[in-house]
């Protein structure tokens, strides 16, 4: 039988044929983490996921390092009051206590099972509550039947009960089992610009409150590591949060992407703010691996990769002099 390492080793052959981010090397393997995702005839399917299902461990790895634990933890207080009904994923109709621990983590972009006792080894284990972090799931019981959302200071967040709602409680008991999914991130690129281009959840993404599509640039940017407030700082430049804007050099939408480039980052619709937003970010992505500068990185999606390369740095076109500034501005305009 195959391997936990036999299947990451194939996983990322696949993952460089199609280009896509690495997943979490195997204990004692060599990789960088990741939430890759590839399409299959049934929608998105989770690297992470599919290889938790291969080896049969059920969630057993750090799913994303992308975002932090404040960010879960500020993702599970916005369903706050939000009636406990058993069973229920939808925060229209109600929640209960996975189904909250799920929701929190998917409007990060992370994926994690539905079910408690799931939950309960997702990620990796934490010693005890004196070492827990906010953001951390706590588990309950033997087996596990309820779970919560650590908040610090001997609180947590959590769908308690039938005829109760999602509040902030003390942890009355001892967890049976503390999982950390995610943890710091450390930006690959270097010099003066590493605090713009690591993510918002490092950053806080209060000053996108009022932004148009803000939601979808903090899941794009946890996606792909590049920080919110940056893909918004390029949106407004590039459109003014337009999603039907159309440039005279013919690029489409919210990011203003050509359509050659847009087929080439997935994109079939520039006109659809979700799939312009994730381009955009995967673009953005690939220019700062690439060139690790951030002046460089938007230089190159204004003007292409090749422009910057062939000039060495920011090529004397008047529109890419004049770019670069406006989107540095915009996002220190975003506290980036």
């Amino acid at each position: 039988m195959i391997g936990v390492t036999g299947v990451l080793n194939r996983i990322q052959e696949l993952q460089g044929q199609l280009g896509l981010t690495p997943v979490n090397p195997a204990p004692g393997a060599t990789g960088t983490v990741g939430t890759a995702t590839t399409t299959g005839a049934g929608g998105n399917v989770s690297f992470a996921s599919a290889l938790a299902t291969a080896t049969g461990q059920g969630g057993g790895m750090r799913l994303n390092n992308q975002a932090s634990g404040q960010d879960v933890v500020d993702a599970a207080k916005k369903y706050l009051g939000t009636p406990y009904v058993f069973g229920s994923t939808d925060p229209d109709k109600g929640l209960d206590c996975s189904a909250l621990v799920q929701r929190a983590y998917s409007d990060l972009g992370i994926k994690l099972p539905r079910l408690s006792h799931q939950q309960a080894k997702a990620g990796e284990p934490v010693a005890n509550l004196a070492q827990a972090k906010p953001g951390d799931i706590l588990a309950f019981d033997s087996p596990v039947d309820h779970v919560a959302i650590y908040l610090g200071d001997n609180k947590m967040i959590a769908a308690p009960k039938p005829g109760d709602h999602v509040k902030i409680q003390s942890v009355y008991e001892k967890p049976t089992h503390i999982r950390r999914v995610v943890s710091d991130f450390s930006a690959v690129a270097g010099g003066q610009n590493v605090a713009a281009v690591r993510p918002a959840s490092l950053q806080g993404t209060g000053s996108l409150a009022g932004v148009p599509y803000a939601d979808m640039f903090v899941k794009a940017g946890n996606r792909y590591g590049v920080s919110p407030k940056l893909l918004a700082a390029v949106a407004k430049v590039e459109s003014g949060y337009d999603p039907q804007a159309v440039s005279k050099a013919g690029a489409q939408g919210l990011m203003q992407l050509m359509p050659s480039t847009a087929r080439g980052l997935g994109v079939k619709n520039s006109f659809d703010p979700e799939q312009a937003i994730n381009g955009g970010a995967k673009l953005l992505a690939r220019n700062l691996r690439e060139f690790k500068s951030l002046p460089l990185a938007l230089a190159a999606y204004n003007a292409g990769g090749g422009a910057v390369h062939r000039y060495g740095g920011i090529p004397p076109f008047s529109e890419t002099q004049a770019y670069v500034p406006k989107v540095q501005k915009a996002l220190a305009a975003l506290g980036g």
